[in-house]
């Protein structure tokens, strides 16, 4: 993307007037989307975006500057720029390794970019018709596709360089149906890292019928129970409970402040032993895979607890620096306008060994949750409320009523040590976009079939 002569004179610019570290980002993004809403197309949009980052470190002192002018000379101005606030330290020069950036970690067989928008269109309209033939009681339909790709290099002062080709594909439908209990949505969302061959694999078509079956379904809901109860999480839909409720906690910048119920507990039991939580950024084609962070360092499978005894926390390159910690890569931006921070990839709770069928058996009454949504942590004391997107009732040992959508109520680091049965029937879910500190990054999160045997469900039942 960069010309290395031009990379290492703008590295030796950064540092020419004092500092310890200086990186420059690189990135060039483009994107497209398109989105059917009853039955028209309501928006159809393109956009690139391409710029750098320049960032000087001295000492505590970070100087950061951005630009969108690639030139020689725009690319000094910011190294000057972001030099400004790092001055004091004596100048010196970027000892930088040439050579090309790191493979792309997603192998797109076919670059989205190359088809056209009526093929993107089809689509959506097969999934509306879909949702739509699936029963009277449908009344709306929202399908929405997007494509992604992000070019990046990174080169910094202690010689490293390296790049990133990031492919991705995303389809999500959405249905409302209507019926005696009001209007009740159901949802189908998923995406992977590669190009526009994921469509070769999934069905447009049952993903709509699959949106209009959850709605339909949650028209004979009953209310949730309310109190404290077993919970069965079915897999792949409450891998968001572990990435907000323990992973967040498990960051070390968080930890550092200690704005986290994890700071200080590594090689404590904070779980059941039968937790064990990866975060993998190496798990090619999970929509927060990469071949190298934001940072240019190549992608990692990190255990953070392991058996239930916390083995270590998730690290961007300078806190692990500064601490004298390996490098979990983990270091990810939003685009070339921000700073690095740590953030999570994919996330996930590892199999068991316990057949999911018989984890409902064995629990007498509870709930069962085939899909969480959104909801709030507090990461300094684990507290979170989530909403059940999609649950039912368990009695006697099977899954019975679809219940209306309801909040989930617990404490993350308690909720670790109250799984009691893990299934092995792992799955990872639907993409997210996780935020934090204004800034968003795709990521994954999955798990097995489990069960935590109380927790609090803010339904409306007597």
């Amino acid at each position: 993307m960069l010309d290395p002569l031009l990379v290492t004179e703008v590295l030796d610019t950064a540092l020419r007037t004092g500092g310890d570290f200086a990186e420059i980002f690189v990135e060039d993004a483009r994107s497209s989307m398109a989105r059917l809403d009853d039955g028209r197309v309501e928006e159809l949009t393109s956009g690139r975006s391409r710029g750098a980052g320049i960032r000087v470190v001295s000492g505590e002192t970070t100087g950061f500057a951005h630009t969108a002018d690639l030139s020689a000379g725009g690319l000094r101005a910011a190294a000057e720029a972001a030099s400004a606030v790092a001055r004091g330290a004596a100048g010196r020069a970027a000892n930088m390794t040439a050579g090309g950036p790191a493979a792309a970690h997603a192998d797109a067989r076919r670059l989205p970019e190359d088809v056209p928008k009526a093929t993107k269109v089809d689509l959506l309209v097969r999934a509306d018709a879909a949702a739509r033939a699936a029963g009277t009681g449908i009344r709306q339909v929202s399908v929405t596709y997007a494509d992604s790709r992000r070019r990046i290099l990174v080169a910094n002062s202690d010689g490293l360089m390296a790049g990133d080709d990031q492919v991705k594909t995303r389809f999500a439908v959405q249905a409302v149906a209507s019926g005696d209990t009001g209007l009740q949505t159901g949802r189908e969302s998923q995406g992977l890292s590669i190009g526009f061959e994921f469509f070769d694999s999934f069905d447009v078509e049952e993903a709509g019928r699959s949106a209009a079956a959850r709605a339909l379904t949650k028209l004979g809901a009953r209310p949730a129970p309310s109190g404290t109860m077993p919970v069965v999480i079915k897999q792949g839909g409450g891998g968001v409970l572990f990435h907000e409720a323990c992973g967040h906690g498990l960051e070390a910048d968080l930890v550092g402040k200690r704005a986290s119920v994890f700071a200080g507990r590594r090689g404590e039991q904070v779980a059941s032993p039968l937790v064990t939580l990866v975060d993998d950024g190496t798990m090619a084609g999970e929509w927060g895979a990469y071949a190298v962070d934001d940072e240019g360092h190549p992608a990692a499978r990190n255990v953070l607890i392991e058996d239930g005894v916390l083995t270590d926390y998730m690290y961007d390159f300078l806190r692990a620096r500064t601490e004298g910690r390996p490098v979990s890569t983990n270091g990810r931006r939003q685009s070339y306008r921000h700073l690095p921070m740590v953030r999570m990839t994919n996330t996930f709770l590892v199999n068991g060994t316990s057949d999911p069928e018989e984890i409902i058996r064995q629990t007498p009454h509870g709930v069962y949750v085939a899909q969480l949504g959104g909801g709030q942590v507090n990461t300094t004391t684990g507290d979170f409320v989530f909403g059940m997107t999609e649950a039912y009732l368990i009695e006697d040992g099977e899954v019975t009523a679809p219940l209306r959508d309801a909040n989930l109520i617990g404490n993350g680091p308690e909720v670790l040590t109250l799984i009691d049965v893990v299934g092995d029937d792992f799955a990872m879910g639907p993409p997210g976009t996780c935020g934090k500190d204004g800034q968003g990054v795709p990521v994954g999160d999955g798990q097995p079939t489990l069960r935590v045997r109380a927790l609090t469900i803010g339904g409306t039942a007597g």
